[in-house]
């Protein structure tokens, strides 16, 4: 039933308070599943007071129980463990607190666990959270390595001491938090977000050594393998627990079986290291020596030739040949030139016989008047008329003193 209230009739504190308290009271006893984050058993009280957390969200809730109902628990309820609890909700109107009372708390055996962990690794991998081609590749040689482990841990000590004996000058960014317990994912997902925003850390590794499949739920919880998925940084996963692999194993970028292990992956050793740079130096040696033998003795081949043991050996014979081709132009070109003197003695002989100089040469004469005219005929010539002789070497000037014709032969 509502309650009717207005400004000007308000209800009081503790109708409401009792108003709620009715309702939550009808919701009657319920299942709830979660994980108990605080566990306070107060002396000479006989209630336990727990916090029950959700293990996505964060989200918890007070809850009570009667110690006798607590006591009875076999095993016994610690911190951290995943419990089922039947429960009455009830509101506490004085405080105005909302709690379960349980009536009956049962822990999550390892069978349920492993089924539960399975139905989120595939809900996970469904999204896509561990497919291959989203590892990346650890740094060769990383500048900072970032470690997140629990304080004083023996996991500490081994991935520090084998890292700083295999490379001295490798420098770590530590982070401490919780391995186990309610505190334990939080805080892990804070160390990785601290570290992954700091430009100067190339790898994080998150290490812990081993222990049983309850205290590494933490390390399968949902929101740090989200976080790590988010991870710019790569991450590498040394949770060293390998019967049953934590979900951080599937999403980290690299998976090792111990944090000794991960030491030994995240930073190299200068021992080796320098053994394999003597190596490929010597064979590098080794090859460089072989090439040059092999080139000595070729280049030795070469050498040993006629023409090499004595190059002008074969400029000897090519001027023994240009001297000969040099004579043998000479004489053709001699030979042709002799022909076309000869060719050229015949034609000016014959242009020679041709030309009417010769003719004059014999004694004969040209005769013509006044005008240039050629006179073959006395006829037409008189007494007195200016002519001219046309002789080899000149012309001479004469005047007709008179004509005489001859008889033509028949």
């Amino acid at each position: 039933m509502s309650l009717q209230t207005t400004p000007e009739s308000p209800a009081p504190v503790r109708q409401i308070a009792n108003a709620i308290a009715g309702w939550v009271d009808r919701l009657g006893a319920v299942w709830v599943e979660g994980q108990i984050a605080q566990l306070n058993r107060r002396q000479g009280l006989n209630t336990v007071f727990l916090t029950l957390r959700d293990p996505v969200a964060d989200i918890s809730i007070q809850v009570t129980c009667s110690r006798t109902t607590f006591d009875s628990l076999d095993p016994p309820v610690v911190e951290g463990a995943s419990v089922v609890v039947h429960a009455k909700p009830s509101f506490y109107a004085n405080r105005g607190t909302l709690s379960l009372y349980a009536r009956d708390i049962r822990t999550v055996g390892l069978g349920q666990l492993l089924a539960r962990l399975e139905q989120r690794r595939q809900l996970l991998a469904a999204e896509g959270l561990f497919a291959a081609e989203l590892k990346r590749e650890l740094p060769f040689l990383p500048g900072t390595v970032g470690l997140v482990t629990g304080a004083g841990s023996a996991a500490e000590r081994d991935v520090l001491e084998v890292a700083r004996r295999r490379w001295p000058a490798v420098r770590f960014e530590v982070v401490h938090a919780s391995m186990q317990g309610a505190r334990a994912a939080a805080e892990n997902i804070e160390a990785l977000g601290r570290l992954d925003r700091d430009p100067a850390v190339d790898v994080i590794v998150i290490a812990r050594g081993g222990g049983a499949v309850e205290d590494l739920l933490p390390f399968s919880d949902e929101a740090l393998i989200r976080a790590v998925h988010q991870a710019r940084t790569p991450v590498v996963s040394a949770i060293g627990h390998e019967p049953d692999s934590p979900l951080l194993d599937l999403v980290a970028d690299w998976r090792a079986a111990t944090p000794t292990d991960a030491a030994k992956r995240v930073v190299p050793d200068m021992v080796e290291e320098s053994r394999q740079v003597a190596a490929a130096r010597d064979r590098l040696r080794a090859l460089l020596g072989h090439w040059l033998d092999r080139e000595q003795v070729g280049l030795a081949n070469l050498t040993s030739r006629p023409a090499m043991a004595d190059p002008r050996h074969l400029l000897d014979t090519r001027a023994d040949e240009v001297a000969l081709l040099l004579e043998r132009a000479r004489r053709c070109l001699s030979h042709g030139l002799d022909r076309a003197a000869d060719d050229i003695g015949h034609q000016v002989a014959r242009a020679r016989s041709l030309s009417p100089l010769a003719t004059l040469q014999r004694g004969y004469a040209v005769l013509q008047d006044a005008d240039g005219h050629v006179l073959t005929s006395v006829a037409g010539v008189a007494a007195g008329d200016r002519l001219s002789v046309r002789v080899a070497d000149g012309r001479i000037h004469t005047t007709t003193i008179d004509t005489e014709a001859l008889e033509t032969p028949s």
